[in-house]
């Protein structure tokens, strides 16, 4: 297993932990503060790196959940894309080597334009109400 699969795998493992956790712990989360993510050198990039998985974290503990695989999915891969997202941002900071700049700035623009596509799915299965009341 080369170290991409095997950091793959870890980084899938991770997801789905923090998933369960966040499945069972869904209510006490909603009372504490929101954690925030801001790309900066005023901070080590370990501390970057705590902090988009705080976020990340938070982000897929208060997804909203609906019992509904394909819902549950994408309402919880959203935060964790951001959280990709978010870590590729400080390693660009940090960062001078042009193979891990390359695959951040990748990162980012397929991780935004899969959470578009997420965002879109959830828009049309899950209508607002107001939405359903449109057409009377």
């Amino acid at each position: 297993m080369n170290k991409y699969i095997a950091g793959l795998a870890l980084c899938l493992a991770a997801a789905a932990a923090s998933a369960q956790e966040a499945h069972h712990h869904h209510g006490a989360a909603s009372q504490s503060a929101t954690p925030v993510f801001t790309a900066t050198t005023a901070k080590p990039f370990a501390a970057l790196m705590d902090d988009a998985m705080a976020v990340m974290d938070d982000g897929m503990t208060r997804a909203p959940m609906n019992g509904q695989s394909e819902h549950d999915f994408m309402s919880m891969m959203i935060p964790h894309h951001q959280g990709a997202i978010d870590m590729a941002k400080a390693v660009l900071l940090y960062s001078k080597d042009p193979e891990v700049r390359n695959l951040a700035l990748g990162i980012i623009a397929e991780q935004q334009n899969e959470i578009r596509q997420m965002q879109a799915w959830l828009a049309r299965h899950n209508p607002k109400p107001e939405d359903s009341h449109e057409h009377h």
